[in-house]
């Protein structure tokens, strides 16, 4: 992290403080302190640890769904258009549609366990499948034809062309679908409140108001939507060299 960026972190502390301070109302701004505190009583417990560890796989289950189909929708939709026709209406609608909307309808549709690997599902297939979409439409038609005089096979095309040409717009839609997979997901957990989840845990501390603790769960939040998000560009870093 750059030493500006941390400056900035610091200065957003003590201004959030400042105002904790201010207001002395822990009920409404608790403290820094009580949220430490209350963040490290947290991680001193197991159930914490089984809790983030189900949630994550809830969230990554319907990320790494959304990715696998999202290419293979988008690959579809490009070599077969008339396919491409029949689904963007479908997949628009699922973009355009409010979370909320698809969270209240999935509890209705599924056992409250897989709503949010669900809804992250749904969130991110239509980011995955329109970036690769976008990615396959700009490739250069001149290598294609060029391919086509070599006589390259589908998969050989599809190797040697196509994947370099969809490789940035792939890393930028899973970057960007990754940060919604969390915000969708933990909503969901939120709103469908299953067992062993940060959701749950996040409703259950604003049921009994315990403001620290539900500071401290967004705090865990960010963090794990942070470092899952640096693994993935560490991931596609360490697979270009």
């Amino acid at each position: 992290m750059k030493k500006g960026n941390i400056i900035s972190i610091i200065v957003w502390l003590i201004i959030y403080q400042l105002i904790s301070l201010a207001i002395n109302k822990n009920l409404l701004v608790p403290s820094l302190y009580s949220i430490v505190m209350a963040f490290f009583s947290l991680c001193s417990k197991k159930v914490f640890w089984v809790t983030v560890l189900f949630s994550v796989l809830r969230i990554l289950f319907g990320f790494l769904s959304a990715v696998i189909f999202g290419v293979i929708i988008a690959g579809i939709s490009y070599f077969f258009k008339h396919i491409n026709t029949f689904l963007y209406p479908a997949l628009s609608v699922i973009k355009a549609t409010p979370v909320a909307s698809f969270i209240i309808l999935a509890i209705l549709w599924i056992k409250t366990g897989y709503v949010p690997a669900f809804i992250s599902f749904l969130t991110v297939l239509p980011i995955i499948w329109s970036n690769v979409f976008q990615g396959l439409n700009q490739t250069d038609k001149k290598l294609i034809e060029m391919a086509d005089v070599f006589e390259f096979g589908f998969l050989k095309k599809i190797k040697m062309i196509y994947i370099p040409q969809i490789t940035p717009y792939f890393k930028t839609a899973c970057i960007t679908g990754l940060g919604f997979a969390w915000k969708s997901g933990v909503a969901a957990e939120v709103i469908s409140v299953p067992n062993l989840s940060v959701g749950r845990r996040l409703y259950e501390a604003k049921i009994y108001i315990e403001t620290s603790e539900l500071f401290a769960w967004t705090f865990v939040v960010i963090i794990l939507s942070i470092l899952f998000e640096k693994i993935l560009i560490f991931l596609f870093k360490l697979k270009n060299r």
